[in-house]
């Protein structure tokens, strides 16, 4: 690692961090206003900043609520809207409503996101806004992502993946603008812990989110609870594998997911990888 690496938590150089910036603004200035798509995570808050920033109360963010999202999620999309004040509405998706995403499939992220830019587009549609634009960046290119279908369908912008921002530019450049979450780990909806081809369901979706619930309170930052019927699979990132077998941390941990409504709990020794939910697709032969 360079000296400059190590002087930035990023890893991005202060010059390249001015110049994301500049691209950025240069990017909201060429609009008239904006709909975000904002989930309350670094990168839609950083788009939703910007467009505060260059176009005012013309940029409005949307955060969509249902029963796929954690509450956590809402949390840090007010938290950060009030520390920035940018404009922010809630608006309430039915993704679960559809039978093909209830169904689980391998492209279910296609159903949620049609809804979520359905939505979304009409409501630019009937205010006279100019776009919609979301978070998705350029390292999202490396993963399974039938979202992206949807965004094409709706004509929706990704401004940090034209410009090229990895994540860790966006943190960078989060970090610079005094986004309070810039190192909040990464977060997706709660039906992304279920096994595809097994029932999304509003019970499913609870359980799982308590369960969630209890790894945050016990001070973990990096992790998911995959759902497979009575068994709880955690991943928690490397460095805070450890901590999870300490005796007491250990028995609060157990205690608390089973009372969620699992009947066993299991650690995944692989760790928290991005999207491991996907890993069987890419075993298929092809």
């Amino acid at each position: 690692m360079t000296e400059t690496a190590r002087r930035h938590p990023t890893g991005t150089p202060p010059s390249t961090t001015d110049a994301k910036a500049a691209a950025l603004r240069t990017w909201m200035a060429s609009r008239r206003s904006l709909v975000v798509a904002y989930s309350g995570g670094v990168d839609s808050a950083l788009v939703a900043t910007f467009a505060h920033d260059v176009l005012g109360d013309s940029a409005v963010a949307v955060t969509a609520e249902s029963e796929s999202y954690p509450e956590q999620h809402r949390v840090m999309a007010l938290d950060v809207a009030s520390a920035i004040g940018f404009r922010h509405e809630f608006i309430r998706t039915h993704e679960l409503d559809r039978p093909e995403y209830r169904a689980n499939p391998t492209n279910r992220c296609y159903y949620c996101k049609h809804e979520l830019f359905g939505c979304l587009t009409r409501l630019a549609r009937d205010r006279g806004i100019d776009a919609v634009a979301d978070g998705s960046n350029a390292d999202d290119r490396g993963d399974y992502r039938p979202g992206r279908e949807a965004a094409r369908e709706f004509g929706v912008c990704s401004p940090l993946d034209e410009l090229g921002f990895t994540k860790a530019d966006i943190r960078a450049v989060a970090q610079a603008r005094g986004i309070p979450t810039w190192a909040e780990p990464a977060s997706a909806c709660l039906s992304s812990r279920i096994p595809y081809f097994s029932d999304v369901t509003p019970e499913k979706l609870r359980t799982i989110e308590q369960a969630e619930r209890v790894l945050r309170d016990l001070g973990f930052r990096v992790f998911r609870v995959r759902h497979h019927d009575t068994v709880a699979r955690v991943e928690l990132a490397r460095d805070e594998m450890l901590r999870a077998l300490d005796p007491a941390i250990n028995a609060a941990l157990i205690d608390g997911i089973k009372a969620s409504g699992y009947q066993f709990v299991t650690l995944d020794l692989q760790g928290y990888r991005l999207g491991s939910q996907n890993e069987p697709i890419r075993l298929q032969p092809v």
